[in-house]
């Protein structure tokens, strides 16, 4: 956060050898904060100014507030907002859609202009034009076709930001399937969160992959982009609570999970895995810039990405735990719990593992499938998408949510 200080000195000397110097000290502090509850033409501006005036006969302050301007470095011959008070906020309205706005604090008296440092906003569009349930989108990105699909629940509310969920298939699958197949759009009706189902390029081998180095060594295809890509457009369109973004996916789709947690750990507010890992590239490589809370679903008995891990496939599920105990500084000593084994004919018991304590309430967690193999578990021993949101929603990228 910038702050501008002006400080004026005025040396008045009496005409009085006794009286001696007197100092006129005159500061200002201005500051811009950034803006929130952004629609489609509304926006709410906060900053502060403070003046602080010793020895002087001057003027306070005549205009203080904000200037704003679709123009960078408006001016208070621009649109004006007066305010007072030291903390300023004021919302403005009949903003048009899609478009983006500067503003700036100021502070006008008899001494001159004075202007806080600049923000920029870009205004929703209009909410007559969301579409509710399914969209289906295509874009060339990167010189590479792309498609991806938004759900936007029933009880979307355009004026409120909301949560977004990036769901990722396996290889070679379709977003269109692990949509029907996953239920997610079913609980974003319940608890109003937007969900993406992304799919994979076609650039190795014609099959639908994540690029996340390993077994997809030989693709050019930059996933990670493109999502970072995928949560700046849609937030001109939605309004998105950047504060949680997160993502999650089944075999390679948790492989690009885990990159995201390690390229894009200042957007992705948590992750989790189901039947995925981590490459050893994505481990050497992992620059995760802060904690990220991790959920991990893994079968004993997966015979595609091995609990046990495989030389240059799969990280093994234990190393890739204590990989995010130690970035989260979680403690090192699990909490353990036998889940009911409500059906004891499947074949499968279930552990919940959780290393606790981590940085800003951070944990890593582990649903420990004990006989099962590489499938998305939705059963009466363990529901993956009920479990994923649940676990999510404790979560935005500040860490646990009070």
């Amino acid at each position: 956060m910038k702050k501008l200080l002006y400080i004026i000195l005025i040396l008045t000397y009496s005409c009085s050898k006794d009286e001696g110097a007197i100092i006129c000290i005159y500061d200002r502090v201005l500051e811009t904060y950034e803006t929130q509850n952004i629609s489609d033409n509304t926006a709410t501006l906060f900053g502060s100014i403070i003046i602080t005036s010793e020895n002087c006969s001057i003027t306070p302050g005549a205009q203080k507030g904000f200037v704003y301007s679709t123009n960078s470095q408006p001016n208070i011959n621009d649109n004006l907002i007066i305010t007072s008070g030291e903390q300023i906020s004021a919302t403005i309205t009949d903003l048009n859609p899609s478009t983006t706005y500067y503003v700036r604090s100021f502070i006008s008296n008899s001494i001159g202009e004075y202007y806080g440092n600049e923000i920029s906003f870009t205004t929703l569009h209009p909410s007559s034009e969301i579409n509710y349930g399914i969209n289906e989108f295509d874009v060339v990105f990167d010189e590479i076709p792309r498609e991806y699909i938004v759900y936007i629940p029933q009880n979307y509310d355009h004026s409120i930001p909301s949560p977004i969920l990036f769901v990722f298939h396996g290889f070679g699958g379709s977003n269109n399937f692990t949509m029907n197949s996953t239920g997610f759009n079913e609980i974003a009706d319940q608890e109003n969160f937007i969900v993406v189902y992304p799919q994979g390029s076609l650039i190795l081998n014609l099959l639908a992959h994540w690029n996340v180095g390993g077994f997809t060594q030989g693709s050019n295809t930059d996933d990670v982009a493109f999502v970072d890509y995928l949560i700046s457009s849609l937030s001109e369109i939605y309004n998105l609570n950047l504060d949680r973004v997160y993502a999650t996916g089944m075999s390679n789709g948790g492989f690009m999970s885990f990159l995201l947690a390690c390229q894009l750990s200042n957007e992705i507010a948590a992750i989790a895995s189901v039947t995925g890992s981590m490459t050893t590239q994505t481990v050497n490589e992992c620059n995760a810039q802060r904690e990220v809370p991790i959920l991990q679903i893994h079968g004993t008995n997966d015979p595609v990405v091995p609990y046990n891990g495989i030389q240059e496939w799969n990280t093994p599920i234990d190393d890739v735990l204590d990989f995010w105990v130690i970035n989260n500084q979680c403690s090192l000593n699990p909490i353990v719990n036998d889940l009911e084994d409500i059906n004891n004919s499947n074949g499968i018991t279930v552990q919940e593992i959780i290393y606790n304590n981590g940085l800003n309430g951070s944990v890593v967690k582990h649903f420990k499938v004990n006989g099962g193999t590489h499938v998305w578990f939705q059963n009466e021993d363990i529901d993956s998408s009920a479990l994923i949101w649940e676990f999510f929603s404790n979560y935005d990228i500040n860490g646990l949510i009070n």
